[in-house]
């Protein structure tokens, strides 16, 4: 297996000789038969260029993981459509995928034929084909990932498990209204990616449908205006008849829908994260009142998820050449997108609030330091304070939970 140029690099969690041990015993497997060279392969936020020898990747961490691929022509000098697929492994689970060069696609085997496989891989005769899996940049893959259940997984991923826009083609031809979303449609098309004749369209994840506008029946129309201008009451109808009000299962879809959209460059994952960011960045009394632990959770998942995205525009241009990622480009985060006018007004909401949970205070200035210091955004009146200043007397109360007091989470 050889790493492709932009392979991602970091300093924390390095492998150590117990840790590679205990991955080695529990770790779990993906064996990828008859990959033809160059082809790209990855998981998580990894990325490699199949060599001769590969066979898969070894020492995967239990827990969920998204697996895809980009098929070469002979010189690697083009690459196909993303394909992908989340898996949930086991400790020392065996996965078993084979290439099938008709279709340019990996295909599940038998149950007969992964279980002879499975032993094969148990056994070691695969073991120098098989690359590592690189707890380097495990740590940057929990912080994105953390919320993705096995049952999130089930709940939404399509029929067969592959996710690609080749099955999305219509959506850049109906849904694309901002300046973001008609270059992110026109991206795909010059790449090849709305290309649906090799393959027939099969079903698309099964996302929770977000209403644009909330309608109620029998409520007065001024009433709806208010609800679709806090759209907490939207907020609670979604989580008690789609999640029976457990709110991490949202957490998961978000978290679902951008590992989908930034590695497998899915346009429908692209447009329901949008959703449910307008959904919550829409409410003005849940993050105050009734839903503060799940705002404070929500806003460290997009503060991950930015942070991450972000990075990778940044700081690998060389995969961006190849057109192996789409990557957030830094015209779809200019001072004129949606993402901007939702944290400019739930910025303003947390400046005016009275009371205001203190991990939840946390979270927002690190999102809006991030976003200031890598996209030059200004939410402030006063720039050069923080989201208050030291001695602002309308400054809101800090209400901090019992189990938070004295021990603030930071970001690693």
């Amino acid at each position: 297996m050889e790493p492709a140029a932009s392979e991602p690099t970091s300093s924390k969690l390095p492998m150590n000789s117990e840790t590679a041990l205990r991955l080695v015993k529990n770790g779990g497997t993906i064996l990828m038969l008859d990959v033809p060279r160059f082809t790209l392969i990855g998981i998580d936020t990894q990325v490699f260029s199949a060599g001769p020898n590969f066979k898969g990747i070894k020492m995967i961490p239990p827990g969920p993981h998204f697996v895809y691929y980009s098929s070469s022509n002979k010189d690697g000098s083009e690459y196909a459509p993303i394909i992908g697929f989340f898996v949930y492994i086991s400790p020392s689970e065996v996965i078993v995928r084979k290439w099938i060069q008709q279709e340019e696609r990996l295909v599940m085997l038998s149950e007969d034929e992964e279980e002879c496989y499975s032993m094969a891989v148990k056994n070691l005769e695969f073991d120098h084909q098989l690359g590592p899996y690189g707890l380097i940049q495990f740590w940057d893959w929990i912080h994105i990932s953390n919320y993705v259940t096995k049952d999130v997984i089930k709940r939404i991923e399509p029929i067969g498990g592959e996710i690609t826009v080749t099955n999305e083609a219509e959506l850049a031809e109906t849904v694309p209204k901002t300046a973001m979303e008609k270059q992110l449609a026109e991206q795909l098309k010059n790449k090849r990616l709305l290309d649906t004749t090799k393959r027939a369209c099969s079903p698309r994840c099964y996302y929770t449908t977000i209403p644009h506008v909330f309608k109620v029946k029998g409520v007065p129309k001024e009433e709806l205006t208010s609800l679709n201008l806090d759209k907490t009451h939207q907020l609670e109808s979604i989580l008690m008849q789609n999640f029976a009000g457990e709110e991490d299962l949202l957490l998961g879809e978000l978290q679902f829908c951008f590992i989908a959209f930034l590695m497998g460059q899915s346009l429908g994952a692209f447009f329901q994260w949008k959703a449910i960011l307008s959904l919550l960045l829409g409410c003005q009394e849940a993050p105050f009142h009734s839903r503060s632990q799940l705002f404070s959770k929500f806003i460290k998942v997009i503060y991950f998820q930015l942070n991450h995205g972000l990075q990778q525009t940044h700081g690998n241009t060389s995969n961006r050449d190849k057109g192996v990622f789409i990557f957030m480009e830094d015209s779809w985060l200019n001072g004129d997108n949606f993402l901007h006018h939702l944290c400019k007004e739930f910025f303003s909401l947390t400046q005016e609030a009275t009371t205001i949970d203190g991990n939840l205070l946390l979270w927002v200035k690190k999102l809006k330091e991030l976003l200031e210091t890598s996209l030059g955004w200004n939410f402030d009146r006063s720039p050069e304070d923080g989201i208050f200043g030291e001695d602002d007397e309308f400054a809101p109360v800090v209400v901090m939970p019992e189990e938070t007091r004295g021990c603030e989470e930071m970001a690693s």
